[in-house]
Order: C-alpha cells, then sequence, then structure tokens
C-alpha cells in the first residue's frame, strides 16, 4: 500500500484532531508535527505515543528535514496561513488549511494561483461539507423535494470560545454559508450584516493593538474600526433571489446550530443539537380552499444519516486526492477563496452600518 508522509502544523483545539486522524489513516506517516509552544508538542508526543522518528519542532523550516514529505496540514491562527501555505506551496508541499484559508480573498486567489502553476493540491477544510447529514439535504434540495424554494435562515450561538484574532462574523459565519452556498448551488451575490460589541470595544482593540506591535506581529484589528463584533446579523441574497438569515454569537449561553431551507412543499432543517435526528424533513404545503389558505400534507420524515466523522472525510479526501493527482471540487481552495471573499463584503457591510454590499466574482 502507498504511504505518504505528512507534517502538521498547530496542534492546538482543533489540530489535534487532524493529528489524530492522520495517524488513524493506513496511508499516512506522519513526518513531523509543529507547533511554537513546546508544552503542546510534549503532550501530543504522550497522547498519541509518538514514534521517535516523528519531528517534534516549534519552527516549521525544520520540516525540510524531512524525508520524502508530501504535504502539510495547517491548523494555525488565520492569519499566518498565508505566509505558510504560500511557503508551502513554494516548497512542493500539498496543503490542507484550517478555514479560513486566508484574511484576504486576494491572498486567496494568489494561493490559489500558486497550487496550480506548482502542480500541488490546495484545499480547505471546511468540515461541514463533508458532514453525511449537510450531503443529504443537498441531494433533497436538488431533487426538488422542497418545491419552489423561499428563503433560509441559520443560527450558531454559544457562550464562548471568545476569539481574539477575528470577531463572530469571521469565526462562526463561514459553516453556514458554506452549506446554504452547497444546498443552493449558488453563490450570494448582495450582502448585509450588522453587529453589536460588548466585549472587546475600540478601547480594548487598542491595547491589544500596542502590544502586538511591540511584539512585531500584524495588526488583525484594522479592517474592524468598532471592536470584534460578539453578535452579527447576516442576510444574503442569491441570484434567483432567495434570501438566508444568519444569526451568530458567541455571547449566548443558549447553544444552537441550526439551520433551515424553507420550500413551497415543506421545510428541512440541520438541527446538530436535535437529541432525534440530525436531519428533518418537515413536509406542508397550503391548499387554496375558497378564500383560505390550509395548510395541507403535514407530516414529519426523520432521516438517517451515515454515521461518519466528517474530518476524516477531510482528511482521506486529501490523502486520495494527492494520491491521484486529482484536484479537490468540493472544498477545493477556489471554494475556500469564494467564501473568503463573501466574508469580506460582510464585513464592508458590517463597518458601514449594514449597508448592502454586491459581490463580483475576482477571478
Amino acid at each position: 500500500m502507498t504511504k505518504i508522509t505528512i507534517a502538521v502544523f498547530g496542534v492546538g483545539r482543533w489540530g489535534v484532531h487532524l493529528l489524530r486522524n492522520f495517524l488513524e489513516h493506513p496511508q499516512v506517516r506522519i513526518g513531523a508535527v509543529v507547533d511554537p509552544n513546546p508544552e503542546r508538542l510534549v503532550k501530543v508526543k504522550q497522547q498519541f505515543n509518538l514514534n521517535e522518528d516523528v519531528l517534534l519542532t516549534t519552527q516549521w523550516q525544520a520540516i525540510k528535514q524531512v524525508p520524502n514529505l508530501s504535504g502539510v496540514a495547517i491548523a494555525t491562527p488565520a492569519i499566518t496561513h498565508y505566509d505558510l501555505i504560500r511557503d508551502a506551496l513554494q516548497q512542493g508541499y500539498h496543503v490542507l488549511a484550517e478555514k479560513p484559508l486566508t484574511l484576504d480573498p486576494l491572498e486567496c486567489r494568489e494561493l490559489c494561483q500558486l497550487a496550480e502553476q506548482q502542480h500541488l493540491i490546495l484545499m480547505v477544510d471546511h468540515t461541514y461539507l463533508f458532514h453525511p447529514a449537510v450531503e443529504q439535504g443537498q441531494s433533497i434540495v436538488h431533487a426538488g423535494k422542497l418545491g419552489n424554494l423561499r428563503y433560509g435562515y441559520a443560527t450558531r450561538t454559544h457562550l464562548g470560545p471568545v476569539r481574539q484574532d477575528v470577531d463572530a462574523l469571521w469565526d462562526l459565519a463561514i459553516h453556514d454559508i458554506a452549506i446554504f452556498n452547497a444546498w443552493l448551488g449558488q453563490l450570494p451575490v448582495k450582502v448585509q450584516a450588522t453587529g453589536t460589541v460588548w466585549l472587546q470595544g475600540v478601547a480594548t482593540l487598542a491595547g491589544e493593538q500596542e502590544r502586538r506591535g511591540a511584539e512585531g506581529k500584524k495588526d488583525t484589528n484594522s479592517s474592524r474600526p468598532q471592536g470584534l463584533a460578539d453578535l452579527v446579523w447576516v442576510t444574503l441574497t442569491y441570484p434567483d433571489g432567495f434570501q438566508a438569515y444568519i444569526h451568530l454569537c458567541w455571547l449566548n449561553s443558549d447553544k444552537q446550530r441550526r439551520l433551515a431551507v424553507v420550500g413551497s412543499l415543506g421545510s428541512l432543517i440541520f438541527d446538530e443539537m436535535s437529541p432525534l435526528s440530525l436531519l428533518t424533513l418537515l413536509h406542508g404545503e397550503f391548499e387554496l380552499q375558497g378564500n383560505q389558505f390550509l395548510p395541507v400534507n403535514q407530516r414529519q420524515e426523520t432521516l438517517e444519516i451515515e454515521k461518519a466523522e466528517p474530518l476524516q472525510r477531510v482528511c482521506d479526501r486529501f490523502v486520495t486526492c494527492i494520491l491521484k493527482n486529482i484536484p479537490p471540487v468540493v472544498s477545493s481552495g477556489w471554494v475556500g477563496t469564494e467564501l473568503v471573499q463573501i466574508l469580506a463584503a460582510l464585513t464592508a457591510s458590517l463597518n458601514q452600518g449594514g449597508q448592502p454590499i454586491f459581490i463580483d466574482k475576482i477571478y
């Protein structure tokens, strides 16, 4: 069986799951683990009983020592993505990057073009696009089982974690936008966003900016003049007029992970917190009787979902793309670029008090 060697950059909250999945993959050998925190390296070595031949290092350039290294998985803060991905591609490594690809759509485009020039795989870990419930929901919508699509809505709330590098929009919205885009088979052409800042206003960020400047780090908050929004309301408008509304908040103890699309024949609900089923199809429509609209054909269909870990499927797809030399489709660098462009437009709207922003393709 052919094996490839992969290095994992960043073994924080999400990176450890990438490492676990690659360690369990029969066609992968972990060649290196990179993290700026030496304590994390010690922890993962013990947690996963890593072989002595796995390089543990705080300096990513050290991976050049790893023989036959094919690819890298990057799970570091988004602000570091551009430099790390660019350098990895220039060194000839395939790249799997945690979302978002970068914080700038123009940087995303540059990386996608570089990957194509180098004939390398650039894939983004948009995990929900590999979720069995999301895939099944996409099939239902595309099959027309909801009738004429009318609107959609989503809520993604929890009490933390509160990010200090990006706001709730950049932290949370990308998941639901990716799902809506996949289910609808379209990209939004107009976006709007409004938000509220409670925890990290301008004064708080000024002190953080001064500290980061003293440490020689980039300022990620310059495009957020009001501070980092804890609550964001998003409206996405698609080419056919369909609108999706998203509620995002990391300062809400009512944890919700719920998305729905409403059509003339029923509603499809993806609810990660539901104890019964992740995916539910609520049938129902109106029948005109005289001058009254009466609901008919109402029933609830609980859908069976394939049991599979979405992140395992992400990792397997990355490995398959490398071994077969085929570009990813579902979560390519270009898909990641589209999502970053949407987020950048939403940020512009947020900073302008909810003004609508029209989106043009950048490539």
